[in-house]
């Protein structure tokens, strides 16, 4: 059942298909009572009420049905029956393939409400029919969509993870850190002056862990393990509220496993068992 991308109809995605339609981050559902109880609109629903959609790309498929990004225009009143709520908020009650699939659309409408201009000499971009990119009318610069890589660690210290909370965070977790990459940076390079400049100590023995998309709005984590080399923990305020080493048996709240910022702390809790 896993999420195929695509720019053309399957000829094996005879099924209805699955409708994402987003608007600043967040996914549109229908109400029906339950918070755990998601449920997509169809294009009826959608147009029985009288609401156009805007920008409808086709973005792959799942599970042999296509799948469908768009937005609606920023006036567009919605009928009682549907809401917008923050795909990160769905992360624990949508199911992993959809919610994967929501994230490429959603990563695809915020590059086409962002990018209508080029760049280059200002003229209108045009959509490249054989590839989700975009074309200057007047240069001829071609524009694909964004992709920004950002590394995420998980900083080891004898049986102890290093988990932090930051100062924006809308959910009460503590995680690991994370910051995005630099010019001219390697990605271990990254890890150690993102942990320098977070918690003020010095990391070695850097290796990959995994990596996975993060389309909030358009992300790539890359992740590592790191150890401690030296120092003690000497937060930016402008960063973090707070961070400290904890033992598997003393974990604050932490993101889910979907994450991978939740995957590096499972692995450390059956890799570090300590005590």
């Amino acid at each position: 059942m896993d999420f195929i991308p695509g720019i053309r109809p399957d000829k094996k995605t005879h099924k209805p298909g699955f409708l994402f339609v987003l608007k600043k981050g967040r996914l549109l559902i229908k109400n029906k009572g339950d918070k755990n109880d998601v449920i997509l609109p169809e294009p009826g629903d959608l147009e029985k009420k009288g609401i156009k959609l805007i920008k409808k790309q086709l973005i792959g498929s799942l599970a042999n049905r296509a799948c469908y990004a768009a937005t609606i225009e920023e006036d567009e009143i919605l009928a009682q029956e549907f809401a917008f709520k923050p795909l990160r908020a769905l992360l624990t009650v949508l199911d992993e393939n959809l919610i994967w699939a929501a994230g490429r659309a959603n990563q695809l409408i915020h590059w086409e409400t962002t990018h209508n201009f080029c760049g280059a000499c200002g003229s209108p971009f045009t959509d490249k029919p054989d590839e989700h990119a975009k074309i200057c009318s007047g240069c001829g610069l071609v524009n694909y969509p964004r992709v920004t890589p950002a590394v995420i660690m998980a900083v080891i210290k004898d049986d102890k993870i290093l988990l932090a909370r930051n100062s924006q965070a809308r959910m009460p977790f503590y995680s690991v850190l994370a910051g995005f990459v630099e010019p001219s940076e390697s990605l271990e390079q990254c890890v150690c002056r993102e942990v320098r400049e977070e918690v003020g100590i010095a990391v070695e023995n850097i290796r990959y862990f995994g990596s996975q998309p993060w389309p909030f709005p358009d992300s790539l984590m890359i992740g590592f393990i790191a150890e401690h080399a030296s120092g003690n923990i000497r937060i930016d305020t402008k960063e973090l509220s707070d961070a400290g080493w904890f033992d598997r048996h003393s974990l604050p709240r932490v993101p889910p496993p979907l994450s991978i910022a939740g995957q590096l702390i499972e692995w450390f809790v059956k890799n570090r068992k300590g005590d």
